[in-house]
């Protein structure tokens, strides 16, 4: 079982186990939920949108509007089939 420590000024510092398991990076936000048995659950807080800049490259050559179309056209021909 993993634990920490509250600092004076009431922080703690999650464990490295715990944070690559719940997917914790800087800036994640957690919820402290109670329970009806009077504990607290520690929800990690969906990602916003905000978050997802950056996490897919820009091509590498712009797309026209007729590629995208086309795209959008055989990904619906391929989901019918």
């Amino acid at each position: 079982m993993a634990s920490t420590t509250v600092t004076s000024k009431g922080q703690i510092t999650i464990p490295v186990s715990i944070r690559t398991e719940l997917g914790l990076r800087p800036g994640s936000r957690l919820s402290f939920v109670p329970t009806p048995t009077g504990g607290y659950e520690i929800k990690v807080d969906g990602a916003s949108v905000r978050n997802l800049k950056g996490a897919i490259a820009p091509p590498s050559k712009p797309v026209t509007l007729r590629q995208m179309d086309e795209a959008i056209v055989a990904g619906i021909t391929e989901s019918e089939s």
